[in-house]
This record gives C-alpha cells, sequence and structure tokens, in this order.
C-alpha cells in the first residue's frame, strides 16, 4: 500500500509540474505484453500528438478482463523520450472460479464485472529501436455484478512502436 501511495505521489507531482502538454511521441501505434497482477497484451494508438487509446486484454483467475482507456501524455524531466500519461476509461470481465481458488476470498461460481478505470503512468521510449517502456497504476472499481473497488493493478509494459 505504501509503494502505491509514493507511485502516486511522485506522479501526482510530475504531473503538477507540467504547465502544458507537450507529449513528443515517436510512434503512432504500439503493441505489447503487459506484466502485473493482470497480466496480458496492450495495443495503444495515438489520435493526435498528446492523446491516445488504449486497448488491454488481461488474464486473471481463470477469466478475461477487457479494458478501453483514454489516455493524455505530456512530457516529463525535460525528456521528450518520457512521457507521463493520465487517463480513464472502462472495463468489462468474465471469469470462473468453479474448481479454483480465488486468492482473497472463500467463493465460488462464475462473475461478471463491469466499470471504470483509472490510469496514471510513465513510459519511455528507446531512441534506438522502435521499443517503448511504461510502469502505471490503474484502479478499477466494478460497477456492476461482482462489485468492489481493485487497487492492486501495477503494470510494466513493454512495447513494440509503429512509426
Amino acid at each position: 500500500m505504501k509503494a502505491i501511495r509514493s507511485l502516486t505521489l511522485i506522479l501526482l507531482i510530475c504531473l503538477v509540474g507540467q504547465g502544458k502538454l507537450l507529449a513528443q511521441k515517436d510512434y503512432n501505434t504500439a503493441i505489447g505484453f503487459r506484466a502485473g497482477p493482470m497480466a496480458g497484451i496492450s495495443l495503444k494508438h495515438f489520435i493526435n500528438s498528446d492523446t491516445a487509446l488504449e486497448g488491454i486484454f488481461n488474464s486473471r483467475w481463470h477469466g478475461t478482463l477487457i479494458q478501453a482507456l483514454y489516455e493524455k501524455h505530456q512530457d516529463v524531466f525535460g525528456d521528450p523520450n518520457f512521457n507521463l500519461y493520465y487517463g480513464g476509461g472502462a472495463h468489462f470481465g468474465y471469469w470462473d472460479l468453479n474448481g479454483h481458488q480465488h486468492p482473497w476470498y472463500d467463493e465460488s461460481g462464475s462473475y461478471s464485472a463491469f466499470g471504470i478505470d483509472g490510469i496514471i503512468g510513465l513510459e519511455y521510449s528507446l531512441d534506438e529501436a522502435p521499443i517503448s517502456f511504461s510502469l502505471d497504476w490503474k484502479p478499477m472499481l466494478n460497477l456492476i455484478n461482482y462489485t468492489g473497488f481493485w487497487m492492486d493493478d501495477i503494470g510494466l509494459s513493454i512495447r513494440f512502436n509503429f512509426r
């Protein structure tokens, strides 16, 4: 929990310290792998110089979760290869706990969830290769069926960039 608070504080300080959006992205579309509690595939596409749409297909608890996110990007640290991004979106998921032990709850059955997501993260794009790395925190609020607030989704993504 302390790590989440520390990461959030650092990212918010970076956000407040930047006056205008200057995201200097060096790619239009990127696809890659996202590691973390919800590992999966990430596809990001810029719709203009500082705005991207990201789709994430995750696997968790013997099920799947699909997320669609709207993200704003801006330069940080005076380096155009570093970007802070933040935004929000929605998710829909389904999983089957029958015959599988849930790590935090003593439950069984099939569940679906629909809800809203937030995201804040840092991304670094390499000059030497069409690869980018990002570290983000993505809290989710499930509104329908399996309700609740999930705060544990911190992920590291590695993507191949298409220019």
